[in-house]
């Protein structure tokens, strides 16, 4: 919406009709959403000069999904793909009370270095990260909340006995206020001709 309101005009893409109504629910008319997938885009080739993925890229398959974000790019299109470094895992407020999430996180989030080279492969013509910290502070009512919402789909691949023992565990550990870092990785890449 932020792209949208500084007046670029902004297409949103998601395979559940659920999220869509989500989203048209918050963005109303100052967005275009279309029902598809990252790996077939309902798109035309060279239709978009940007593309944007946040926190998206490790529920894709990237082998089919990185080539058609090359495809709806205008020659010199750039992506942008913002996800979380390796090291984000190790110190995230989530993995103290769920050390789970950082296990499994690890290995669902590509390294910024495989990503860059598998962004070559599908034919952009360079790719590179730049890493930003990010600080935040969250009330421990508000961790709560998320965590019983099961707020990053990380937590709904947890067996019921390993949320449940997370859950306990940040009902009774849990700081009145968290500070947290978040690491990005955000790798950025263009396609040839531009």
């Amino acid at each position: 919406m932020a792209l949208a309101e500084r007046g670029a005009r902004v297409w949103g893409v998601d395979s559940s009709e659920a999220m869509l109504a989500v989203a048209r629910s918050a963005a109303g008319k100052s967005l275009g959403l279309k029902l598809g997938r990252a790996e077939d885009l309902p798109f035309k080739d060279a239709w978009f000069e940007r593309v944007v993925m946040r926190l998206v890229v490790h529920l894709v398959d990237r082998t089919r999904a990185l080539p058609e974000l090359a495809r709806v790019l205008v020659p010199g299109g750039r992506v942008t793909i913002a996800t979380f470094t390796e090291g984000h895992f190790e110190w995230y407020w989530l993995t103290s009370v769920f050390p789970e999430v950082g296990d499994i996180d690890r290995k669902r989030f590509p390294l910024p270095d495989a990503l860059e080279a598998e962004l070559v492969e599908a034919g952009f013509a360079s790719a590179r990260t730049t890493t930003l910290r990010q600080r935040r502070s969250i009330a421990r009512v508000d961790a709560l909340e998320r965590i019983r919402g099961r707020y990053i789909s990380t937590l709904r691949l947890l067996d019921e006995d390993t949320y449940a023992d997370g859950l306990a565990r940040a009902e009774r550990e849990l700081p009145e206020e968290i500070d947290s870092v978040l690491e990005w990785a955000v790798v950025t890449a263009e396609t040839p001709g531009g």
